[in-house]
């Protein structure tokens, strides 16, 4: 619970937040008449104190982001956008994956896979190709048709064209699963024998684990 003055909660008048209070309240309030608004608690205090001395928050930053976003007040969300953290975030990784075809989708597609592998399992692991260039992807075309004929799942990601490398890419995916609340790992995949190049540079598997 915070206290505070209708004149902080408006300070920014084109805000979402000061809208809430703004003419007839658009907020449910308790026996006390205090006002409730349906959101993380823990991190409005950032906003109340950007909203009193235009302190920018340095802890919690992803976090006090989304609420900003949330309540729409632009100049904290402008700082917070040149911060390391978010500026990483925005500018760098996402706009790399924006260039990595189908990653959302592929992200989601890994997932229903190990969840139909979950059954009784303590883990469930997914194959995952990764190739970085048009070459890349060529060479990797057999094994894809035999892992394919011996009716295994794999995901393919890629090529792209930007400048972080495999890794990195793997090293996103598995960022982002986490995001979703999974536990998970990856290792590269040894193919069997008979495929005319490294597999390992190319094939990965993610493990999933569920208990």
């Amino acid at each position: 619970m915070y206290t505070t003055t209708l004149s902080t909660l408006k300070k920014h008048p084109g805000s979402k937040l000061a809208e809430m209070f703004t003419g007839q309240p658009k907020l449910r309030t308790d026996s006390e008449g205090r006002f409730f608004i349906d959101r993380p608690g823990t991190y409005f205090k950032y906003i109340l104190e950007y909203l009193r001395s235009n302190q920018v928050p340095t802890q919690c930053i992803q976090d006090v982001y989304k609420e900003a976003l949330f309540y729409d007040i632009e100049p904290l969300i402008k700082q917070l956008e040149d911060s390391p953290q978010i500026f990483g975030e925005l500018v760098a990784r996402k706009q790399f994956l924006a260039r990595v075809p189908n990653y959302s989708e592929n992200i989601e597609l890994m997932i229903r896979i190990a969840r139909a592998e979950a059954v009784a399992s303590r883990r469930s692991s997914v194959i995952v190709c990764v190739v970085r260039t048009e070459e890349d992807a060529a060479r990797c075309q057999d094994a894809l048709n035999s892992l394919d004929m011996d009716k295994k799942s794999v995901v393919k990601f890629g090529p792209w064209k930007a400048a972080p490398c495999i890794s990195d890419l793997l090293d996103c995916i598995q960022m982002d699963i986490e995001a979703k609340g999974y536990k998970i790992s990856f290792q590269p995949h040894i193919a069997e024998k008979g495929f005319r190049f490294k597999s390992h540079d190319y094939f990965y598997k993610f493990l999933f684990t569920w208990w």
